[in-house]
């Protein structure tokens, strides 16, 4: 019998779980979800987590700080202004809050005039190691596995590399074969349009905080279109969530595979539609296991999220694999009051 080389076992997964992107592109047309309206409490600020993040949407600060003024006065700190409830509220913390403000503004603009398959900005990559310091620096948009917000659907807006790579079956197949996967990687990406075109990705997240560890699942879907949009499918790699991974990361395992919504299939009308709900998706997780144990568990680091916005990393590739996503919905996922 002849031994098949590593190299051969993962040229053929990876064309078993990309199948759409080269063989069999299979979805519906898909149409860019517009970011709806979204009335959100009025977030009060009171005094107890430094955090800055908490149950639902709304949030309060609970436990009274001072961070030091411009001008290294004692006085200027501890200078206090009031809220609704008659709580004090140190003026350096309401302008931390705008610099915040007015740095994710800023990047959500660039974000917004730099087109998402263009890949690698570094603008943007500056703009964000900006907002993370900040938020970090301001305790905004932190905690993330415990806040609650990470529930809800999310749109991608920027990727430091090819749209794809913001799907976990990626980040693991990179885990399985680490030598070969650029490799492969590039034959993909290398395809020039229209003969392929990818996007847009969307994410789906349903978590419950409250929960030890903390659980839930989380559907990755990008759009692949091959022939000038003849043919298109949605690539959706479904993960198990099962823990996290300190205050801002989850750890992911990535079950399956399966290019959804074919344009070919609904073509053949009601037996198109049935071939297309029931047949089963590729396990790439339990193949990846097969090759390399372990390889098909990847940690989500979300450095930055709030009610509309986050930045997401790769945790193996924290400088390469660089995301920013921006809210379509809410969740319903439990919240752990911090």
């Amino acid at each position: 019998m002849v031994k098949k080389s590593s190299s051969t076992t993962s040229n053929n997964l990876y064309l078993r779980g990309l199948c759409c992107l080269l063989i069999l592109p299979l979805t519906t047309p898909f149409t860019q979800p517009s970011l709806p309206i979204i009335n959100r409490p009025t977030s009060t600020i009171s005094h107890d987590s430094p955090l800055g993040l908490t149950s639902g949407v709304s949030f309060r600060l609970q436990r009274s700080f001072s961070l030091p003024s411009s001008s290294g006065s004692d006085d200027a700190a501890t200078s206090q202004t009031t809220d609704e409830n008659n709580n004090d509220i140190p003026p350096s913390v309401l302008s931390a809050s705008e610099r915040v403000e007015e740095c994710k503004r800023a990047l959500l603009q660039m974000c917004d005039t730099h087109a998402l398959e263009s890949g690698y900005s570094a603008e943007i990559q500056r703009k964000i190691r900006d907002l993370e310091q900040l938020g970090e620096d301001a305790g905004f948009g932190q905690a993330s596995s415990l806040s609650g917000l990470l529930s809800g659907e999310w749109e991608l807006i920027y990727a430091s590399d090819d749209i794809t790579r913001s799907s976990p079956f990626f980040w693991a197949f990179r885990r399985a074969f680490p030598d070969t996967s650029d490799q492969i990687f590039g034959i993909t990406d290398a395809i020039p349009a229209p003969l392929k075109e990818v996007g847009p990705a969307t994410q789906t997240i349903d978590i419950d905080s409250t929960a030890r560890p903390v659980t839930g699942t989380f559907v990755s879907r990008v759009k692949v279109a091959t022939l000038g949009g003849a043919a298109t499918s949605m690539m959706t790699t479904r993960c198990t969530v099962l823990a996290a991974d300190g205050l801002d990361g989850l750890r992911l395992r990535v079950d399956s595979t399966k290019p959804e919504d074919s344009t070919v299939l609904k073509k053949l009308g009601p037996l198109g539609e049935l071939v297309n709900s029931s047949s089963p998706p590729f396990p790439s997780g339990e193949a990846l296991e097969r090759v390399a144990p372990g390889s098909s568990e990847v940690i989500l680091r979300t450095t930055y999220c709030d009610e509309g916005f986050r930045i997401t990393r790769n945790e193996d590739r924290l400088e390469e694999d660089v995301f920013v996503w921006r809210r379509v919905k809410f969740g319903s996922g439990n919240t752990l009051s911090l």
